[in-house]
Formats: C-alpha cells, sequence, structure tokens
C-alpha cells in the first residue's frame, strides 16, 4: 500500500524506513529539506519538501492514491488539519495524528481521527514502572467508554486460573505479558509471579475491578 507521513523527524524518518522495509511505498513531507537526511542513503521512498496540509504538496505526494496518512510532525495543530485535510478532503480511510496534548487528543479521538497522546502515553508507561499498584490505562475507544487497562494483582492469585478473572469480575483479560513477551492465555493458564494482566473493562466498572483484585481472592473462587 501507499503511505503518506508528514514530519520527518525521529518518528517520521523510522516509521517510513520500517514502512518500506516491510515493502509499501513512502512519501514523506517536511518542511525542511535537511531532515530527509535522517532516512539515509536507502530510501527509495518520495520526499516532497513543504506544508503538510498544503493540497498541492500532498498530491504531489501521492495522496490522492494513498492507503494511510500518518502525521507525526512536532505541531499539534498542523497534525490535525493535515489528518482533517486526508480524511475529508482527499477520502484517505487511515489517517492517524500525534498529538501531545492528551486533552485535544481525546477530542479528537471522538471526531473519529485516531490519535497517538505521546505526552500521555510516555507519562502511564511511567507510572506503572514506579507506582505498580492500581490500574493504568494502556488504550480507551473514541468514547472512552471501554479501557484496556494493566491491572495490579494481590499476590495470593499466583497459582490461579487466570480465566477466573473473567469469571469474577466484570472485566475480561485481554493478554498477559510474561518474562517481557505478551501470551493469549486460555483455560489452563496460571497466574504467575511477575505476570503482567491486561484486562478489557468498561470505564464505570475500573474501580470495582481494581478493588476486587487488589485483595486475597480468599474461598470465593
Amino acid at each position: 500500500m501507499h503511505v503518506v507521513i508528514m514530519g520527518c523527524g525521529r518518528v517520521g524518518s523510522s516509521l517510513a524506513s520500517e514502512l518500506e522495509r516491510a515493502g509499501h511505498s513512502v512519501s514523506i513531507i517536511d518542511q525542511s529539506r535537511e531532515a530527509f537526511r535522517r532516512l539515509g542513503p536507502d530510501f527509495k521512498g518520495t520526499t516532497v519538501t513543504g506544508v503538510g496540509f498544503d493540497r498541492d504538496i500532498l498530491c504531489e505526494a501521492g495522496i490522492e492514491g494513498a492507503d494511510a496518512f500518518a502525521a507525526v510532525s512536532n505541531g499539534d495543530n498542523s497534525n490535525i488539519l493535515a489528518a482533517r485535510v486526508a480524511r475529508e478532503m482527499f477520502g484517505v480511510e487511515k489517517v492517524i495524528a500525534r498529538i501531545y496534548d492528551p486533552g485535544r487528543a481525546e477530542i479528537y479521538q471522538r471526531l473519529g481521527i485516531p490519535t497517538v497522546a505521546t505526552v500521555l502515553w510516555t507519562t502511564d508507561q511511567i507510572l506503572r514502572n514506579l507506582i505498580p499498584e492500581g490500574s493504568r490505562s494502556e488504550w480507551r475507544d473514541a468514547s472512552a467508554k471501554i479501557q484496556l487497562v494493566q491491572v495490579h494483582l494481590h499476590r495470593d492469585w499466583h497459582g490461579l486460573r487466570i480465566l477466573l478473572l473473567d469469571e469474577l469480575t466484570k472485566a475480561r483479560v485481554a493478554f498477559i505479558t510474561r518474562q517481557g513477551a505478551g501470551m493469549v492465555p486460555d483455560q489452563h493458564t496460571v497466574l504467575q509471579d511477575g505476570d503482567i494482566v491486561h484486562v478489557m473493562v468498561a470505564f464505570e466498572d475500573i474501580a470495582e475491578v481494581e478493588a476486587f483484585l487488589e485483595v486475597s481472592p480468599g474461598n470465593e473462587r
């Protein structure tokens, strides 16, 4: 497929290289011609110097035949504007924008523009390592009603079947991380010390699920 990227910083250049390595055609836009040096000598895609939300610049980058568009410059306003132009003017179905302000990110998610809120994601990642208790949001749907969260379990859950969480709470286990590798559990999977558990849960039920999992399951099982 053909992907147009706006922004040739560290994220944009890395994204372009990975996409090209995977066999996709790539065009990348940046206001600074010097930025394209980050792509390296092996990059075979198209580089376009200009403003990423300008219609003519986008056309030069092949937006009319693009399957996807990623706005990853260092400006929230530019990224959102470019994402909206790509979707609303050119009809690109797969559009994503990098956003630094998490408040704005949620607004645009609800408008149907997928966003990556850099600051919010980084903060959550650090908190999960500094303060493991409780849950940390990893993903939420556009309406913010459903969330993927990493939950903290009382040590007495170790040795029990992980799908007991499905049976005893309003959460559903999505996957676990064990020794650095992700895995989808089945009915035979038993929780081990060190497992990181990720569950899908309605926002309104998070507090209840947290409270249940942070204490010993006792004899309720």
